[in-house]
């Protein structure tokens, strides 16, 4: 079904790689319900939905599309969710009606072969830089959560405490990992993270104080009729809250899995095979979870930490769903794991150094190409925005391709899509 010895893995393999994507993405579990709670949304609702959103989305792409990348509801589209139904006053169950409305019209728009055509428009030295800025995007964040960078008055980033608790387990398992990789140990990220917990755990930094097992709540909808929520959109006018949950899900997503399946060796040529169902997975799980009460699903970068460590199938990512159904009744064990970084920062952070060797695909030589993907690698991890990285080379590229007097190279769709990006960066919240 999987097409394992196809893709040149096993099932040993494929299931640790899903085991290993799981703990890297896992704290969206947590994180989510507590980012929404601030407005309104009850803990419980957020937490099931987040479950719920997760298990379809990375269930249709293990099923239908066989490749390796999880979904669940994206970091960042919950805290603009929050600012919407803050500063606009909105009950919250019609700012999730802005969702599900953007959803319906991102499954219509998958089902086209319009966000196909995306990737296929994707210049070659773009692709190369989604790659290398995701690699550098997740690193950072690995490094931030960990407290060994730290937000710095003078130069908004600076060092850490490198003494703290966080920041010594962090570097302890980092060099673990390392270790593990140099002696071609397989599943060293996945080890790698077992050990730091073990350790985490002997120190007296992981503790199960609520215990482990708990039964998880009923789910229950924010809303049950799907026609009244086009009628909400309308009746409160949230045009451009639709069009930004929409531009920046498909920008993310897309973004994300460009440069997940470039690193796993999935792309042919500058197209990616089955990519509708790819791309109809988070649309899928979009649409459903906002009807729970979550935001808008992404493919997950953590999903490259599962990549490196071998996986190439669907097998992976069915691991990883069903990882997300049993977490479902393990929330105290989930929570206490999550909420220390310094178990999954070290793949990150190691993901990050493998992605960024994408940078020698580019032509540095040629600055009307290099610029804008230089644009995409910086830009994605400062403003912790694959979107706004995009929008970045996006309009840089064919500005760049005008004035040098290489127009013929481009074609109307890139000129759409750049257009889409002004809009988004100028004219849109984000």
């Amino acid at each position: 079904m999987f097409q394992l010895k196809a893709n040149g893995t096993d099932v040993k393999t494929e299931v640790i790689s899903g085991f290993t994507t799981f703990l890297t993405m896992v704290y969206i579990v947590v994180v989510n319900p507590a980012i929404l709670s601030a407005a309104g949304v009850p803990f419980n609702t957020v937490f099931m939905a987040t479950i719920i959103s997760a298990v379809i989305g990375t269930l249709w792409m293990a099923i239908f599309a066989n490749y390796p990348i999880a979904i669940a509801p994206g970091l960042g589209m919950n805290a603009y969710f929050v600012t919407v139904v803050t500063t606009q006053k909105l009950d919250y169950s019609v700012a999730f009606a802005a969702v599900f409305v953007a959803g319906i019209i991102f499954l219509l728009l998958s089902l086209t072969p319009l966000r196909e055509k995306i990737i296929e428009a994707i210049p070659h030295n773009l692709k190369a830089g989604i790659t290398a800025g995701i690699g550098l995007f997740i690193a950072f964040l690995g490094f931030r959560m960990t407290g060994i960078i730290v937000s710095n008055d003078s130069n908004l980033v600076g060092l850490g405490d490198l003494h703290s608790k966080e920041a010594i387990l962090a570097i302890v398992g980092l060099l673990i990992t390392l270790i593990l990789l140099a002696l071609n140990v397989k599943g060293a990220l996945f080890i790698g993270m077992i050990a730091t917990g073990i350790i985490a755990f002997i120190t007296g930094e992981l503790k199960f104080t609520d215990g482990i097992v708990k039964l998880p709540p009923m789910p229950e909808f924010v809303f049950t009729n799907p026609l009244n929520a086009f009628g909400d959109v309308m009746s409160y006018g949230l045009y451009a809250v639709v069009l930004s949950f929409l531009l920046i899900t498909i920008f993310d997503t897309t973004g994300t899995m460009i440069g997940v399946a470039k690193k796993a060796g999935l792309m042919k040529g500058e197209s990616l095979p089955n990519a509708k169902q790819a791309l109809m997975a988070d649309a899928v799980a979009t649409s459903v979870g906002s009807m729970f009460g979550t935001t808008p699903t992404s493919a997950y970068i953590e999903s490259s930490a599962g990549v490196a460590t071998g996986g190439r199938t669907g097998l992976t990512t069915l691991t990883v769903a069903i990882l997300f159904m049993v977490s479902a009744f393990f929330a105290p064990l989930v929570g206490a794991v999550s909420g220390i970084s310094a178990i999954t920062a070290p793949a990150l952070i190691i993901v990050g150094s493998m992605m960024i060797g994408a940078v020698k695909e580019i032509d540095w030589d040629t600055l009307d190409e290099a610029f804008p993907a230089f644009l995409v690698i910086l830009a994605m991890p400062l403003t912790s925005s694959i979107a706004i990285g995009l929008a970045f080379g996006f309009i840089s590229y064919p500005v760049l391709k005008v004035f040098t007097g290489k127009w013929r190279e481009l074609n109307w769709f890139l000129i759409v899509i750049a257009a889409l990006f002004f809009i988004l960066v100028a004219f849109l919240p984000h």
